[in-house]
């Protein structure tokens, strides 16, 4: 046995991808709540599956709770801040909601575990939760908000359905989720879902030129191989 730092006496060699211990314990629960279920993974399940003791967990989480609120929030906050970015960037409206939802898209497609599927469980009804339903209606307020610029600027008839609801994009982004979760889709199904949020909500516009300025906007924040077209 072997101890690498406060808090994380270890029974074994390194079993998790990451820079610390923290990182490792949000990997093997990733995994664990969304293979085997949240309700049934304990912190010795997950102890066990980094190779660290069970008071290695609550050196760096509180409780379980503590653990699946980081998870969740990491999968809101990256892409509201790349919001912010493509704001600053992005004039266009239509490009601005497809660089968005692309992101968006690739970071629930290509994250090691599909944490998006832990969207729908029951405990985020818990006021512990708060927080992160408190991000994700702000992230669902800038698509909102984008979906109804481009509804506005398109100039052309939209459907009933794309101009009164725009929690259409949203909703789009997170079918990526099931596709996933059901092995369906290709490495592009982000880029492809962020041509299907545009189109629906009525922009009839250069393609060429979105997706050049799209992917020009994506590459300033990802890397070259993760920009899929």
């Amino acid at each position: 046995m072997t101890t690498q730092g406060a808090g994380r006496p270890r029974s074994s060699q390194r079993r998790r991808p990451g820079e610390t211990a923290r990182e490792e314990i949000l990997d093997a629960s990733a995994e664990l709540f969304t293979t085997q279920g949240y309700a049934s993974t304990s912190t010795r399940t997950i102890a066990n599956a980094v190779g660290v003791r069970q008071a290695t967990i609550y050196h760096y989480f509180g409780t379980k709770d503590d653990i699946l609120e980081a998870l969740l929030s990491g999968t809101v906050t990256g892409t509201l801040e790349a919001a912010a970015a493509v704001r600053r960037a992005v004039d266009d409206p239509a490009t601005r909601l497809h660089a968005l939802a692309w992101f968006d898209g690739i970071q629930l497609w290509n994250s090691r575990w599909n944490i998006g599927a832990l969207y729908l469980l029951p405990e985020l009804r818990a006021e512990r939760f708060a927080p992160f339903i408190e991000s994700r209606e702000e992230l669902r307020d800038v698509y909102r908000t984008w979906a109804a610029d481009v509804v506005m600027a398109s100039g052309a008839e939209t459907t009933a359905a794309a101009a009164a609801d725009e929690d259409l994009p949203l909703r789009l982004v997170e079918t990526l989720v099931n596709m996933r979760w059901d092995g369906r889709g290709a490495r592009n199904e982000p880029f492809r879902t962020a041509n299907s949020i545009v189109r629906a909500l009525g922009w009839h516009g250069d393609w060429d030129v979105l997706h050049k300025e799209s992917h020009q906007t994506l590459n300033t924040m990802l890397a070259p191989e993760e920009v899929v077209r």
